[in-house]
Parts: C-alpha cells; structure tokens; sequence
C-alpha cells in the first residue's frame, strides 16, 4: 500500500475509535493509531492510565477490536505496542 493509501486507513481507523473514546476517557486513558499494516492489522498505542490498567486485553478484544472490525472490515485484528 502506498504512503497515501497507509494514511488513509489510519484516518479510517481513527474515525471509527472515536466510538470508543470516551469509555476511555473516563478512566483516564486513551488510544492512539499507530499504523495500519499491509495485511490490516491496527497497531494501537495505549495513552493514560490504559498504558497500565489489568483490563486493556479486554478492552483490547471487547472494545477496540470488536468496534474496528464491525466499522472497518477489512481489519484483521489489533495489536498493541506498548501497555500490558
């Protein structure tokens, strides 16, 4: 994918987290998009209290994953670069 088109789904991705946001936000933490791999897979980085709270593999599979493949399809899955 090039340059313009890896920016474009970023964007995409971005846009449908903005659903999950504020359940986030409530407890301090946040997501930012890293990068959306050639093969779809989103890589997220945690922000605020995410980076460090016990629930993010569930908010992970339940919340981020689960919202992104429901508005973006052609995501495959979600990975994390930092938190637990």
């Amino acid at each position: 994918m090039s340059k313009d088109e890896r920016q474009q789904w970023i964007e995409k991705v971005d846009s449908a987290l903005n659903s999950v946001r504020p359940h986030l936000k409530v407890d301090g933490g946040d997501v930012e998009v890293v990068d959306v791999t050639d093969e779809m897979l989103v890589k997220i980085k945690w922000l605020g209290n995410c980076q460090t709270c016990s629930m993010t593999p569930m908010t992970m599979r339940a919340g981020i994953e689960e919202t992104l493949k429901h508005q973006v399809p052609e995501v495959i899955g979600v990975e994390a670069v930092n938190g637990i």
